[in-house]
């Protein structure tokens, strides 16, 4: 209706974690092109949230591999603790909360 084309990315759950979203890899090529072949979505790119205390450039090589093989150029990887190495591998949306915000802790 308001005739704007919003950007989006695909969340890729590449450790296959229980109590994460996102689209399986195996389930990925049939899901981008539901999305923007069918559905007409803007789809610029790909995110992943590697699992805590892993190797983060083993997952983000990975998904970086497969934006390239879906020929998209944009990857949303990388936050506070792991920007660097997100960069390193072609990383071009960054979340960076606690790094600028600092810790913060929920409350019930």
């Amino acid at each position: 209706e308001l005739n704007k084309k919003t950007k989006l990315f695909i969340q890729v759950n590449l450790a296959k974690e229980k109590q994460k979203s996102g689209i399986l890899l195996n389930d990925l090529n049939n899901f981008y092109y539901y999305c923007t072949k069918e559905l007409l979505l803007n789809v610029i790119g790909l995110m992943c949230l590697p699992p805590i205390e892993s190797n983060s450039h083993e997952y983000f090589n990975i998904l970086k591999n497969t934006a390239e093989n879906l020929h998209l150029k944009d990857l949303s990887m990388g936050m506070s603790s792991d920007f660097e190495q997100a960069i390193l591998n072609g990383s071009t949306y960054l979340r960076l909360g606690t790094i600028i915000l600092g810790e913060r802790h929920l409350t019930n």
